[in-house]
């Protein structure tokens, strides 16, 4: 796929070349002053003339007319050299590479030296362009009948730099595609229907996962879940054919096991709503109920290739929320693993019980620290739109390891407030410890703080991809569907991650 070498030669025949263009006032320096030399001064009159930008993700693509070996040049526009950073450069080279793939182009040229910045060095370069390639590059190929004509796929890429090592600059291209290959394990999860995405499916799908990556893997089958009382996480299940599954994956990084990082994933296959039945129109588009578990295998993944020093155990309740005559029902009293009584109140507020459940048994797993990740809110989108994850914690410095990850990752985050009276809704019922719904107002908020009466004093911290886990357009990074949000930031939390002083 990668191919890293020193020295570029104009006549090397290759189908593209691609070449960075930062928005300087000097004359062209570099292997842009000998192509030009090449095509006869004739891209600096393109320049001049404005048909060549150095405008930020302008792709400007030039036919070579046999004057150096390769066919075509592409030109990135980077903007201004102080202003070019890792996430902007990231971003540049997913629009890249998806005109290169509408271009049908199936091998490229790279010259990284021309994308090096004050702030952007070799290896950093060379990540940017191997995780955004894995990600522009994807597709979700469905289910319709294929065409008998072969499709042409952009499968090689020669990098070369003559400023880095080779084996540094291979390296990072591998962590890189790591990062982009888990990200768009996240999303084929997600944009699989739920009649071949079931709770038995996902955790095959994690055993496959262990037995590639070694790690050392549970999966609780129904009879196993009762024996433990995972009522909340049984209740959801209830009105459901399909059994559920609690599955566990655990990565030793260390020789002992301790700052054990939990990763919990809402693995709700599809999300009729229950007997609080979800609209015609609210109901479609409820096989990313899983988002969350979803991200959590895909970094996961990640994690399984480039092995970093921490231990992490993942944590997947899986099911799908379905009606039935055995389903749950609202006023139902409901009893947790953790002892906890739980009131019913509205059946379509079912991951917040799963993940009661799940968050238990990480503590029961030796978790340290928790990042729970669920599509859980209608409320997460009205407050913050379809672009920012919601956040939740009860542990400051935690959340701040988390957030720098998110940053790195380019995934927005906000956090949210975790008040005592959110506290107190969550608290208020009559007949049970806890109620699952006190109502709309604040509806993200108090869904978070249910959460957080089981993490207790644990530090934890709540991620609500409700808004952020699907996209209806395209973007530099990917396609219209699921996006594998938190996939990245997960695996590089994990990476980071520097133990706290309790």
């Amino acid at each position: 796929m990668f191919d890293v070498k020193k020295e570029f030669d104009l006549s090397a025949k290759h189908e593209s070349l691609v070449i960075g263009l930062l928005d300087k006032p000097e004359k062209f320096s570099g292997l842009l002053a000998k192509l030009d030399e090449a095509f006869d001064g004739q891209l600096t009159e393109l320049v001049k003339a404005g048909d060549i930008s150095a405008k930020l993700n302008k792709i400007n693509k030039v036919h070579s007319f046999g004057k150096i070996g390769s066919k075509r040049l592409w030109i990135v526009g980077l903007g201004k050299e102080k202003e070019l950073s890792f996430d902007k450069l990231r971003k540049a080279f997913g629009r890249l590479f998806k005109e290169l793939k509408e271009g049908k182009q199936t091998e490229a040229s790279v010259y990284l030296d021309s994308f090096i910045s004050e702030k952007v060095d070799g290896q950093d370069a060379a990540h940017a362009l191997s995780e955004a390639y894995t990600l522009a590059t994807y597709q979700f190929d469905g289910y319709k009948q294929k065409s008998n004509e072969p499709e042409k796929k952009l499968d090689h890429l020669t990098i070369y730099c003559n400023t880095a090592d080779e084996e540094e600059i291979h390296a990072s291209l591998t962590v890189g595609y790591a990062f982009g290959k888990g990200t768009n394990s996240a999303r084929t999860l997600v944009n699989t229907p739920g009649n071949m995405l079931t709770a038995t499916n996902m955790a095959d799908y994690a055993a496959e996962l262990a037995k590639k990556y070694d790690f050392e893997a549970e999966i609780l089958d129904k009879a196993e879940i009762e024996k433990l009382g995972m009522g909340a996480f049984l209740a959801v299940n209830k009105g459901s054919v399909e059994p559920p599954k609690m599955i566990v994956l655990k990565y030793q990084g260390k020789e002992e096991w301790k700052d054990v990082i939990g990763l919990v994933g809402k693995g709700i296959t599809f999300d009729t709503g229950g007997y609080s039945i979800k609209t015609k129109a609210g109901i479609v588009g409820m096989k990313s109920d899983m988002g969350g578990a979803a991200a959590v295998l895909g970094a996961m993944e990640i994690i399984g290739g480039l092995r970093p020093e921490q231990n992490v155990v993942a944590v997947i309740p899986s099911t799908d929320n379905m009606i039935s005559g055995n389903a749950f029902k609202p006023d139902d009293v409901i009893t947790s693993m953790s002892g906890k009584t739980i009131e019913v109140l509205n059946t379509d507020a079912e991951g917040r019980l799963v993940l009661a459940d799940a968050v238990t048994y990480a503590k029961h797993h030796g978790a340290e620290y928790l990042v729970d990740v669920a599509t859980l809110t209608g409320g997460v989108i009205t407050a913050l739109g379809l672009n920012t994850t919601g956040a939740m914690t009860n542990h400051e410095t935690l959340y701040e390891q988390v957030l720098e990850a998110a940053m790195e990752a380019g995934e927005q985050m906000w956090q949210l407030p975790l008040f005592e009276s959110e506290k107190e809704r969550v608290r208020n019922s009559k007949v049970a410890d806890l109620n699952n719904s006190p109502g709309s107002e604040g509806h993200a908020v108090v869904a978070g703080a249910f959460i957080g009466e089981f993490a207790e004093n644990t530090p934890w911290v709540h991620l609500d991809i409700a808004g952020t886990a699907t996209t209806s357009k395209s973007h530099d990074l990917g396609p219209a569907g699921a996006t594998g949000v938190m996939t990245r930031t997960l695996a590089l939390f994990v990476e980071r991650f520097e133990p706290i002083e309790k």
